[in-house]
């Protein structure tokens, strides 16, 4: 009964020092392993605003659609516009004329002899010339100016990527410089990590990454661009007399800052159906000396 009873201590033992080593284990991995389960997929998104104001006339897109760079979105009525391109080409044809006009008379008088025409008279002439030039050059400027704005009323996409968050329809009046709807670029989708500030120690750009969506799917394959260098201080506000408002309290128990780490998904694909906003484990592994 002794052995027995002996046998359940050593066994107890045993299974308590297991338990300690292994919750050790734990704990190193959790504050020394460089990994977070605090990582966000995110992409660039351009507010796409016209050039020109006017009425939409038509929106060529649907929510969430995919578009290519250069594909049509919406248009803005041209009729105002093209009147104004035929204005402008008018008044170039009248400055074209006009400057033709000078430019001979200055080549006559300068071809004709100082007893016929004074000198005063050539350099009017030249001078008349050289204001028609000028004319020309800014009713040339200002046709090119009505062109373009042409050319605007047609609002493309500039990057291969997905429309959201559409709520322009044909009827409304879009000003220029407002943005009408946003495109989710494709090709820019990376992962912010934010990785607490103990672990920075063992973070270093270009450190191989390992993705893991928690919407399931293949692990992504990615690598460290670069590491932030500054964050939000919560506790720095400025009073009403421009003086810093500093907390007069302060807790024992401080959570670690957590720092954003921008990271490159080096095998980006379709096929993963990245959305901007999903979350993620980012798991670090750090290059062996």
């Amino acid at each position: 009964m002794r052995t027995s009873a002996y046998l359940r201590y050593i066994i107890t033992a045993v299974l308590l020092l297991v338990a300690i080593l292994f919750g050790k284990y734990l704990w190193d991995d959790n504050m020394d392993s460089p990994w977070t389960r605090d990582g966000r997929v995110k992409a660039n998104i351009i507010h796409i605003a016209p050039d020109v104001s006017g009425i939409v006339t038509s929106v060529a897109v649907h929510d969430n659609q995919f578009v290519h760079k250069g594909d049509v979105l919406f248009s803005i009525d041209k009729s105002r516009y093209s009147q104004t391109l035929i204005q402008a080409e008018a008044a170039l044809a009248a400055q074209q004329a006009e400057k033709r006009v000078r430019s001979k008379e200055a080549a006559r008088r300068a071809g004709l002899d100082a007893s016929i025409v004074t000198s005063e008279s050539r350099e009017a002439a030249d001078s008349l010339s050289s204001i028609a030039g000028a004319k020309y050059e800014a009713a040339a400027a200002a046709r090119d100016i009505a062109q373009l704005n042409l050319e605007r009323t047609e609002v493309r996409s500039p990057v291969d990527g997905y429309v959201t968050n559409l709520h322009v329809y044909a009827g409304d009046f879009a000003t220029a410089g407002v943005a009408q709807l946003a495109v989710i670029d494709s090709n820019s989708y990376y992962v912010s990590g934010y990785f607490e500030e103990t672990k920075l120690q063992y973070l270093k750009v270009n450190d191989k990454v390992e993705i893991h969506l928690m919407s399931g799917g293949p692990t992504l394959q990615g690598h460290i661009e670069s590491i932030s260098r500054g964050i939000t201080d919560r506790d720095a506000a400025t009073g009403r007399e421009l003086l810093a408002d500093v907390n007069p309290t302060f807790n024992w128990v401080r959570l670690a800052q957590r720092i954003p780490v921008r990271i490159k998904i080096d095998d980006l694909d379709k096929a993963h159906n990245l959305v901007a906003g999903m979350t993620c484990t980012v798991i670090v592994k750090p290059e062996k000396k």
